[in-house]
């Protein structure tokens, strides 16, 4: 029973140790390369450094406003996807706002060109008759036939009738393509189109074919949009954001074991290895679940469930406390301890991760990032508290470390249990 107690606590410490410097530092042998777990976390504007916009949407008096914000924030969305900036992100701002955060730009004026750009778009044929507006796109992509690169869209049913009575009735004429009263395309109609898909084909590149399927696309927004406010967040501020935050949550783990060791002695031990495995799977999750991006405020949520971490085991250390100074032995207080704590950690996380869920499902930008890490932090935290914990503890009370001094009570009594 010693021995295989011992050995568990020295497997539990290697691993710790070996999954740490992995974590830290990472691992590159050969065509082997695992990066520091820190890098794999996907990080927020705020951190990474980008650009910033915020449009207000027109003609807010309509009676279904509310659904077509929602249309234009899925469309901008989809649109900034299929450029590549998987990581930008498109929120809701007030009633009438939509906020656009894109990380890692090089060229953010490039972008806000494309974005920023009138929602109005209009298909007319030669004589300037207006055939149909952008609200009839369904897409616009960039495609190739014949190896040549042209722009593929399709259009709803309605756009479909109205754009092949077009066609038809202007063989070998144009259609002109205008945004905001710009002709951004104007090309020569071969056949009548039917069916509402079609192509545009011409000398194109593949950049000037997918920057014209971008701007076409931009004329689906249900609602036209105004540019008020941009702005640019270089990523020296966002790296030193990142190490001031990295360093405030390290002091504040090693204060944390320092109190828990000079309260609670051997306990504090176990309770310290806990946090370290806490903030190693804290960190691992952080980087492997999809949508996660940690910002200033999910930085807060990591310094703040750190200390929540041990809250837990504060609470389970202390009902073992009492159970020693009512006489019991320190194995029937360890299990004595967990179980008559369970009932209260388990409500007072779970009401923390009610709050969590909340914020995450009603919040928006760095606020939902704020919830995010630290409900993610507070699930963490009770499993390491009643699985790991109670492990590392049934294994010192196996090395026979039964002196009560050593659990921090000095005025237990003489009884067994």
């Amino acid at each position: 029973m010693k021995t295989r107690c011992a050995v568990n606590m020295i497997v539990v410490v290697i691993l710790l140790a070996a999954f740490g410097a992995l974590a830290i530092f990472g691992l590159n042998i050969g065509a082997l390369e695992i990066k520091p777990l820190v890098e794999g976390i996907s990080q927020g504007l705020d951190l990474r450094g980008g650009v910033s916009a915020v449009y207000e949407a027109q003609d807010e008096g309509q009676s279904d406003f509310a659904s077509l914000l929602s249309g234009t924030m899925a469309v901008l969305r989809n649109r900034l996807t299929n450029q590549g900036f998987t990581e930008a992100t498109v929120t809701q701002q007030g009633t009438n706002r939509i906020r656009i955060e894109i990380p890692d730009v090089d060229d953010p004026n490039e972008i806000l060109n494309i974005i920023g750009q009138p929602a109005h778009l209009e298909f007319k044929t030669a004589d300037g008759e207006t055939i149909m507006d952008g609200s009839a796109v369904v897409s616009a992509e960039m495609g190739y036939l014949d190896g040549q690169p042209v722009v593929q869209f399709t259009l709803n049913d309605e756009g479909a009738a109205a754009f092949a009575t077009a066609t038809a009735e202007n063989v070998g004429s144009t259609i002109s393509i205008e945004l905001d009263g710009e002709v951004i395309s104007a090309p020569k109609v071969n056949q009548a189109i039917t069916g509402g898909q079609g192509y545009i084909e011409g000398n194109f590149t593949a950049e000037s074919a997918q920057q014209l399927a971008m701007l076409i696309q931009s004329g689906a927004l249900p609602l036209d949009i105004e540019q008020i406010e941009v702005r640019t967040i270089s990523a020296t501020l966002g790296e030193d954001a990142l190490s001031t935050s990295m360093t405030a949550a390290v002091i504040g783990v090693l204060l944390v074991i320092v109190f828990m060791l000079v309260i609670y002695r051997l306990p504090g031990v176990m309770a310290s290895l806990a946090l370290l495995i806490y903030i190693l799977i804290d960190l691992f999750l952080l980087a492997v679940i999809p949508g996660v991006q940690l910002t200033l405020p999910g930085i807060a949520g990591i310094v703040l469930s750190i200390g929540m971490a041990v809250d837990a085991n504060v609470i389970i250390f202390e009902r073992m406390k009492e159970e020693m100074r009512a006489g019991k032995t320190v194995r029937a207080s360890v299990e004595s301890g967990f179980k008559r704590a369970f009932s209260a950690i388990l409500d007072s996380n779970i009401t923390t991760i009610i709050a969590g869920l909340v914020l995450m499902i009603f919040g928006a930008g760095t606020i939902k990032g704020f919830a995010i890490t630290l409900t993610i932090g507070v699930v963490c935290s009770m499993f390491t508290a009643v699985v790991v914990t109670r492990f590392l503890l049934r294994q010192m009370v196996g090395l026979n470390f039964t002196n009560h001094r050593l659990y921090g009570v000095r005025d237990a009594k003489e009884g067994r249990a």
